[in-house]
């Protein structure tokens, strides 16, 4: 939600307001008490001759059954920076191509990467890294994911710590291991990245996915 409000502020000038937000969800939801939600938020004032518009923008609730976590998989490093990437929005021809081209190749998804080889994130999910008991997020331009926030919060219950560093292709060799996390998975192997590959932990996977649980269910 507080990712939500300011991105709304940022984009259209005003929050949504959340007691709104969550009139809507709770309506949206009916009598479903197992889910997955998209709030999206829009403005049709917005056009590509009239642009000055500000206010409260429109909402739209959609609710979908629980998607399939994602699996282990080998991911292929792409040079790609998503436009405003700090902002989860619906520009998303980029990705589909990253993932398209990664597929074709032969692997199950793409990692994005800068122009000098940093690390940023996978097309829809953040990656973390490994090394010993310490979670390593990578530092730039990307999406600070919720999965990602519930993980580093709650590591401390599992044992773990973490910090962010700049991390590039050329560092992968000093890691243990690599993970994916996002709205619908928790935690799931990277089992290679490229050419580099590392080592399937399952009892790493479960401490993360263990951190993510850790955190109190929130009434909607």
């Amino acid at each position: 939600m507080a990712r939500l409000e300011a991105a709304s502020v940022e984009l259209f000038g005003e929050a949504a307001g959340e007691d709104r937000l969550r009139d809507l969800v709770r309506a949206a939801l009916g009598d479903r008490d197992h889910a997955w939600l998209r709030v999206s938020l829009f403005a049709p004032e917005i056009s590509h001759r009239q642009v000055a518009w500000t206010g409260r923008p429109r909402v739209m609730v959609g609710v979908f059954d629980p998607p399939v976590p994602l699996a282990p998989c080998r991911v292929m490093p792409l040079t790609y920076l998503r436009e405003a990437p700090h902002l989860k929005h619906v520009a998303t021809m980029g990705l589909i191509r990253a993932r398209r081209a990664a597929v074709q190749a032969g692997f199950g998804d793409a990692l994005l990467t800068d122009a000098e080889g940093r690390i940023l994130e996978g097309t829809l999910w953040n990656v973390g890294f490994v090394r010993g008991q310490q979670v390593v997020w990578p530092e730039g331009p990307k999406l600070e994911g919720v999965a990602q926030a519930l993980i580093q919060r709650n590591l401390d219950a599992v044992g773990m710590t973490s910090r962010r560093a700049v991390v590039r292709l050329a560092d992968l060799p000093t890691f243990d291991h690599a993970f994916l996390c996002n709205s619908a998975t928790p935690a799931a192997a990277l089992t290679a990245i490229g050419d580099h590959a590392f080592d399937f932990a399952p009892d790493v996977v479960a401490r993360l996915a263990a951190a993510w649980s850790a955190a109190p269910p929130e009434k909607i």
